[in-house]
């Protein structure tokens, strides 16, 4: 499997794990991670991933944040010599839950950087800053977030 293929792999394997509530195994594909976050905070590596996400997403009575992120656009510029990427997407994410009707309740963009590590791919950073749209997110988030 080529480098751009495993990297676009990697974003949809995100949106898979995300969406089935399993945040241990996503924290796990940011294991060699620095994340850049809402209001310019920074983690780094799987364990402050989980506790973030534990901490602000909503995970009903079925185990998953009811939720599909959908992952478009991949620009990805591999530099196979020095074994690093870059990548940037859109997601959008979708949500119904009983108190809401399916909707989409924001939009925006990744910028990731990956590195290979014997010759598979990694997560090595993300910005999880660019959101752009948001609808209503209070059924999918603990923390308020401003409209932007």
């Amino acid at each position: 499997m080529n480098g751009a293929t495993q990297i676009t792999n990697l974003l949809y394997r995100y949106a898979e794990l995300m969406d089935a509530g399993d945040l241990e195994t996503v924290a796990a594909l940011f294991t060699r991670a620095r994340i850049r976050t809402g209001g310019g905070g920074v983690v780094e590596g799987a364990a402050p991933m989980l506790a973030l996400w534990r901490a602000h997403v909503r995970i009903y009575s079925c185990g998953t944040p009811r939720t599909r992120h959908v992952i478009t656009n991949p620009i990805v510029e591999i530099d196979e010599a020095a074994g690093t990427a870059t990548c940037r997407s859109y997601y959008t994410v979708f949500q119904a839950t009983p108190e809401l009707p399916l909707q989409a309740i924001c939009a925006g963009r990744y910028h990731d950087a990956f590195v290979r590590v014997d010759g598979q791919w990694h997560f090595s950073e993300r910005d999880y800053s660019l959101l752009d749209l948001v609808g209503d997110l209070s059924q999918h988030l603990l923390i308020p977030v401003p409209a932007q």
